[in-house]
């Protein structure tokens, strides 16, 4: 069993976060789900077993203060009437924030559609900061094992898809990719998943001291 299982929907992704682990690292293991609930959901299915869940990549901005190369750690993921909330978010920003990321916590939503236009400002009404179309099914697979979310901003409500705008930030978005590694393996090995109530609780140890409980 791997400790850290860390998910992406594209090859583009996987090479980006391996580029930023340690080449002998035994304990982490990347994934290449294919884009998509679907294939998603259908990878879900098939996890190798793990430790810790963290769902990586590119993102789409709801919130506009959000800029492309920007990293939102969800601390909810919304996917159809379903919420996932992942308790160490705060800790696992702060963590990017150290390592020089522009990271913060949101929400956020797993859409079965790359969404466009007025669509966005209607969901960032709704309270999500960030959409996907990946992470919804695979924190269903989760099972309260620790969980996180990490979405790289690409597009923005100023800059959608297929503009000139999202070249130059899908460039800082690989970027960020390949620096999120030692901090993704760090939470995993500091997680300790608690279940109090039959709620999933996560206490978080990073190596500065702070503990934290979510």
């Amino acid at each position: 069993m791997t400790g850290l299982l860390i998910c992406t929907a594209l090859g583009i992704e996987a090479r980006a976060v391996r580029r930023g682990l340690a080449a002998a690292s035994k304990e982490v293991q990347v994934m290449r789900t294919g884009p998509g609930p679907c294939r998603a959901a259908s990878a879900a299915g098939d996890l190798p077993g793990y430790g810790a869940l963290a769902v990586v990549g590119f993102g789409g901005a709801l919130d506009p203060s959000l800029r492309p190369g920007d990293v939102l750690v969800a601390r909810e993921v919304l996917f159809g009437d379903r919420v996932f909330a992942c308790a160490s978010a705060p800790s696992l920003a702060e963590e990017l924030v150290r390592a020089g990321l522009p990271a913060r916590t949101g929400r956020l939503l797993t859409c079965d559609h790359v969404v466009t236009g007025t669509e966005r400002a209607r969901l960032a009404a709704g309270g999500a900061h960030a959409v996907d179309m990946e992470t919804g099914p695979l924190a269903a697979a989760s099972a309260g094992r620790p969980l996180a979310a990490v979405r790289v901003i690409v597009d923005t409500p100023g800059a959608p898809l297929l503009s000139l705008a999202t070249i130059r930030g899908g460039a800082s978005a690989r970027r960020a990719l390949r620096r999120l590694g030692p901090a993704l393996t760090r939470w995993a090995s500091c997680v300790d998943p608690r279940i109090v109530r039959g709620v999933a609780q996560e206490t978080i140890r990073f190596s500065h001291g702070k503990e934290v409980l979510s």
